[in-house]
């Protein structure tokens, strides 16, 4: 745009510099800063140098994977609470709609949008796990905070003029611009806040009472004694917005993934039926249950290769430097795009552009590729980026979804409504801080009997 130039790095050895060797000589653009800190405040995800080094060396206690085995529960129990109420829905919407002709499924299916589903189960998941407090957003869908998410996530033309305008305007001067979008969500903002400041309080609260720890992310981080009360509410923040959107997004896609290849739907709904207890039934789930589920994890690992919930992200040069002997000068924008070398023949190669989950199932007891999905480098899967900037919840992500996935295609057979939709191309990607259908995603969902 305005004949300005970019870099983007595709290769692993590129890659590696700009995220490790070289990573806080490339920042994150200040008006980016400026227009995500609005939504996710001055947390973890925008920090730079060593106020970064900091703040990611007090939190990693709260996501070491100890820690994350304890939460297992957490997800299993939220997955649980959702496909009940999506069962509901469904046997309540079921005489509403028009069943499948198919009079097996009759009164056990319905239409619904899935991606609002994932929605109000990653945000109560990330809201107990998280920050100890349940938001009730699978009980109740107009819930304040999932509807305040919900008008966040969702960019409107004037958010997208405001996005323009801030690639050639000073960022504060597109804050105090009087129009709709920035009064929303500067609302938006104080009230995401105030909440996440109740949360510190209310939990240093309970440690002064010396009542017993718990185990989800503010306690560890509180422990720590490494913030003060407003950073812990600005990383209260990041969870919230980045810890939820993210991972719904995934779902989304996996969803519709497995709508596309039934096959591939019914082989995972064979093994999660096989390893894993009845969502009817009371009995918790650990880690190991879902370690020793190779295709579950398999199909987690392709949908995150192949719709990557960030397909994008923007860095700049602090200073001049260079990339693989090529000058880079200050100022530079330089572009990272999991969407482009997550597809990357050369790494992945000739099935790259081919969703398939047998990549990362290995063909024998020794078999060190599949790990890697087959790639020829650890920089060609992209999604949680790599290096000390690298996603810090990686494992808790991974692992929420593989519950929720499993939950779900465990009890219900998904179907596309609109089979123009088999071909991706037609479906129309709203911008944002993750990718998301524009309009939805729309599946007909029927009720498996027998789990």
């Amino acid at each position: 745009m305005a004949n300005r130039e970019r870099v983007l790095v595709t290769g692993p050895k590129a890659l590696s510099e700009v995220l490790v060797t070289k990573n806080y000589i490339f920042e994150k653009p200040r008006a980016l800063r400026f227009n995500i800190g609005r939504l996710l405040g001055e947390g973890i995800l925008l920090a730079e140098g060593d106020e970064h080094k900091l703040q990611r060396k007090n939190l990693m206690p709260a996501f070491a994977f100890r820690h994350i085995k304890d939460l297992y529960p957490v997800f299993w129990q939220k997955t649980r609470e959702v496909v009940q109420a999506m069962n509901k829905q469904i046997l309540a919407d079921a005489a509403e709609q028009s069943a499948s002709a198919d009079s097996e499924k009759a009164g056990k299916s319905a239409i619904m949008e899935v991606g609002n589903w994932a929605s109000r189960v990653t945000l109560d998941i990330i809201g107990v796990a998280g920050l100890g407090r349940d938001f009730g957003a699978i009980e109740d869908e107009n819930s304040e905070l999932n509807e305040t998410y919900r008008q966040l996530f969702t960019p409107n033309r004037q958010a997208l003029i405001l996005n323009l305008l801030s690639q050639f305007l000073p960022e504060r001067f597109i804050g105090a611009l009087p129009v709709k979008r920035n009064e929303d969500v500067n609302a938006a903002s104080r009230y995401i806040r105030s909440v996440c400041r109740s949360l510190v309080q209310e939990k240093k609260q309970k440690i002064a009472r010396k009542e017993p720890t718990d185990h989800d992310i503010l306690s560890v981080a509180l422990e720590s004694g490494g913030f003060s009360d407003e950073n812990l509410a600005d990383q209260l923040m990041t969870f919230l917005a980045a810890g939820h959107e993210t991972t719904a997004s995934s779902m989304t896609w996996a969803i519709y993934m497995l709508a596309r290849y039934p096959r591939v739907q019914e082989r995972l709904r064979q093994e999660v039926r096989e390893l894993l207890p009845s969502v009817d039934s009371d009995v918790d789930i650990t880690s190991l249950d879902i370690d020793h589920m190779p295709y579950l994890n398999a199909v987690c690992s392709e949908v995150l290769r192949y719709y990557s919930p960030v397909p994008m992200t923007l860095r700049e040069t602090n200073q001049d430097t260079d990339v693989m002997g090529h000058k880079i000068p200050k100022g530079t924008r330089v572009v990272l795009a999991p969407w482009a070398t997550n597809f990357d023949k050369s790494l992945w190669g000739p099935d790259a552009h081919e969703f398939n989950p047998d990549r990362w199932m290995p063909t024998s007891a020794d078999d060190k590729r599949a790990a890697s999905g087959g790639a020829t480098s650890n920089f060609a899967f992209m999604t949680f980026l790599h290096g000390p900037r690298s996603c810090i919840g990686q494992a808790f992500a991974k692992a929420e979804f593989a519950c929720i996935l499993a939950g779900w295609i465990g009890r219900f057979e998904f179907e596309l409504v609109d089979e123009e939709l088999r071909d991706e191309k037609k479906i129309d990607i709203k911008g944002g801080i993750t990718a998301r259908p524009s309009k939805g995603m729309y599946m007909r969902a029927t009720i498996v009997d027998g789990w």
